[in-house]
């Protein structure tokens, strides 16, 4: 089968390959629908000691890929049955093993662990790109309410993961804030029913987020765009709030607080890995959180923005792909 793999440091190259022969215990076959290319892929690929993290305990055989989508082929011993014949959403990292083949392939191995069964009627290529995300949002939204938040804050509000997180957040009656950068991601986060946004190019922008952050306790922070952006509003905060940091949009951007500040508001900052969660770290914790995704799974919050689509051939020209307003690259066999 042809697989796009890595060959040398940061160069992709299609291979042919061997067709796994059978799916092993606790895993999937899947025939590739479509895979999407996340930024953690370019990051990843672009600094060898961050991808030893994601590649670690898995295949030899570098066949990238982390999200994706498809239908079950044929399911290993101890898979439970209802996967076979199903479209499935797939987060490769979350579960690695050895057997695992990447999803940048056409028929992927992995364990049943890292996928979420879609609706017979999905598009797969609605969710070629969504789990990574969701997931990212699920088990953050579990953490910070087992910390005692009643309240969050999502600086990239209008990214792929701001977005399920409202979404998630939501079913629970937690209140978030999303932060946004333009009038035309505020009417994107309206159209999909979110209320509590704030435009941060806007007047008064500042005076807006710590009356509405004081009102509904959002004390915890998934801080997805680094820089400048931390500095402003920290000292907006409500006492006692913790900055999780998740991505990095403005790439090596610094930003400065005043330590003053973090000892009178009781602030604290941490990473946040859905890697090193207790919803992905627990088997039992990460099988319910698969299938509570399932059932919410439709809204369209969850939902892969589509940009540009690409053959396995186009790859190189496929990994120059940006959108403009958060769209993803596929790639189809």
């Amino acid at each position: 089968m042809r697989a796009i793999c890595v060959v040398r440091e940061d160069q992709l190259e299609v291979q042919d390959i061997q067709t796994p022969s059978g799916a092993a215990d606790g895993h999937l076959l899947v025939k590739m629908h479509a895979s999407a290319i996340n930024p953690g892929d370019k990051y990843f690929l672009a600094n060898p000691n961050a991808r030893a993290l994601v590649t670690g305990g898995m295949s030899t055989q570098l066949v990238w890929g982390a999200s994706g989508a498809g239908e079950v082929i044929q399911i290993g011993t101890n898979v439970p049955t209802v996967y076979f014949g199903k479209k499935v959403a797939i987060y490769r990292s979350l579960v690695r093993t050895p057997e695992a083949v990447g999803l940048w392939s056409e028929i992927a191995h992995v364990p049943y662990l890292n996928c979420v069964i879609l609706p017979s009627k999905a598009d797969t290529e609605d969710y070629s790109g969504s789990l990574v995300n969701v997931m990212t949002a699920y088990a953050f939204l579990e953490e910070v309410i087992e910390e005692g938040h009643r309240g969050m804050i999502a600086t990239a509000g209008n990214s792929a993961t701001g977005r399920a997180l409202f979404a998630l957040a939501e079913k629970k009656n937690v209140p978030v804030i999303s932060l946004v950068r333009s009038d035309s991601q505020k009417r994107e986060l309206e159209h999909l029913g979110q209320t509590n946004i704030l435009v941060t190019t806007e007047l008064g922008f500042e005076e807006q987020l710590k009356s509405m952050a004081e009102k509904l306790h959002t004390t915890a922070i998934f801080e997805g765009v680094g820089g400048e952006l931390v500095s402003r509003i920290a000292p907006l905060l409500p006492m006692k709030s913790t900055i999780y940091f998740y991505g990095f949009l403005t790439g090596a951007a610094s930003f400065s607080l005043q330590s003053r500040l973090m000892m009178e508001k009781n602030m604290l900052m941490r990473p946040f890995s859905n890697f090193m969660s207790k919803t992905v770290t627990d088997r039992k914790r990460l099988f319910q959180a698969l299938t509570t995704l399932s059932e919410l799974i439709e809204n369209p919050a969850f939902r892969t923005k589509v940009g540009s689509r690409f053959k396995y051939e186009q790859i190189n020209e496929a990994i120059q792909f940006a959108g403009e307003h958060g769209e993803k690259c596929l790639l189809v066999p």
